[in-house]
């Protein structure tokens, strides 16, 4: 079991920026691929962005356009996710995910195929 702790979340103006922390409770964390995804109000669950175990292969989903990157460092068992020029449409909570399939060389895109989640931070982007 896998135990995942976001932080970082805030509200910030339209514009602005902010950046994620995920921490994980098991060392073996460290060799699972790992992702954010995001829920706002009224609307499905939508992926933003995965990481492999290594940092070699990364997705972002198409909406993120070069604002947000993600990155890890897996002596801190922690996943971060920078977001810059943020606008109104990136208010949600943000999970952080894990897919304990382990040494992973490719990341999945589909929120279903990753074992764990956090219980997520409030992002609001005001205008």
């Amino acid at each position: 079991q896998v135990h995942l702790v976001e932080s970082g979340g805030n509200l910030v103006q339209s514009g602005g920026s902010l950046k994620l922390s995920c921490a994980a409770s098991e060392l073996t964390a460290s060799s699972y691929a790992m992702g954010w995804f995001r829920q706002a109000p009224g609307k499905e669950r939508e992926n933003v962005a995965a990481i492999t175990w290594s940092g070699a292969s990364i997705w972002y989903a198409r909406f993120v356009q070069g604002r947000f990157t993600i990155s890890r460092d897996n002596a801190k068992r922690t996943v971060y996710l920078e977001m810059n020029r943020l606008n109104p449409e990136g208010t949600a909570i943000y999970y952080c995910e894990a897919d304990e399939k382990p040494y992973g060389v490719a990341v999945n895109t589909y929120i279903s195929a990753y074992d764990y989640w956090g219980q997520g931070t409030q992002v609001t982007v005001s205008v």
